[in-house]
């Protein structure tokens, strides 16, 4: 069985320290709970799959992965809601569901999401 470092918040493990070497390396919060700069950096490439306007798309070097910047001005419209929620949960998300979405998060004047 593969011994993961010690998570330095062990009342709330990491994946890596429980599920072996998945997410080895990668801390999801800090240390004072908040999300790490990693994952704020992945949430951010994937907002920017969906929203609009688009990122400007960057070439990577060689082997390097290039994570997406959404631009300051970004939201997710309707569409592009329905189109995330189809591609990570297999069916865009009832109206109820969008509704508490629009209730809890940032939206635009037209009831974008950003």
């Amino acid at each position: 069985m593969y011994d993961a470092a010690p998570s330095p918040r062990p009342e709330t493990p990491e994946p890596s320290s429980v599920q072996g070497h998945r997410n080895s390396g990668v801390q999801l919060l800090d240390d004072d709970g908040a999300i790490s700069l990693q994952l704020e950096a992945c949430l951010k490439h994937i907002f920017s799959k969906y929203c609009v306007p688009q990122p400007e798309r960057e070439v990577p070097v060689g082997d390097a992965a290039v994570l997406l910047e959404p631009p300051s001005s970004a939201f997710l419209t309707p569409g592009g809601l329905d189109a995330w929620a189809q591609d990570t949960n297999g069916a865009p998300f009832s109206q109820e569901t969008k509704d508490e979405l629009i209730e809890f998060l940032d939206v635009t004047d037209d009831g974008g999401l950003t």
